[in-house]
């Protein structure tokens, strides 16, 4: 039986460069480093993000940019102040997917390694039943 999520492993050029992302962006707290040690497939680092294992291992960055991504949850409160995080690393913002109303907010961005990240201010509950009423809607229509 699955437990839970154990952890979450991206690849990157620059572990240095991925720490200070992590730190400034998601305010991870950096529990791990292998230093000039390899104990897996190449040097590392391991961060928690409120609770969540996040290991960074240096290698060959992504070579194209993709719709897979990983999600946070944020606070509708708090979506000005992670895009405010965002542009102060130069980031590169990507326009967000249209949305219908209830579903939430949702702030997408890549990495330095093309690792794309979102922000999403919903929950999979208000998601569905923003879905159900678009649904019903539609129909009456």
């Amino acid at each position: 039986m699955i437990e839970g999520l154990s952890h979450i492993t991206f690849v990157v050029s620059d572990l240095e460069r991925t720490s200070i992302f992590l730190s400034t962006i998601f305010e991870a707290k950096e529990v791990y480093s292998s230093e000039d040690k390899t104990f897996s497939i190449a040097r590392e680092k391991f961060f928690l993000i409120n609770g969540i294992w996040i290991a960074v291992m240096e290698g060959k960055p992504l070579s194209e940019k993709t719709y897979n991504h990983v999600a946070f949850k944020i606070s509708d409160r708090d979506f000005e102040k992670y895009l405010l995080r965002i542009k102060s690393l130069d980031l590169e913002v990507r326009e967000s997917r249209s949305r219908i109303e209830g579903e939430g907010n949702s702030l997408y961005f890549y990495d330095y390694d093309n690792h794309l990240f979102e922000l999403h201010t919903g929950t999979l509950d208000r998601r569905l039943a923003a879905y159900s009423c678009s649904a019903k809607h539609s129909r009456a229509l």
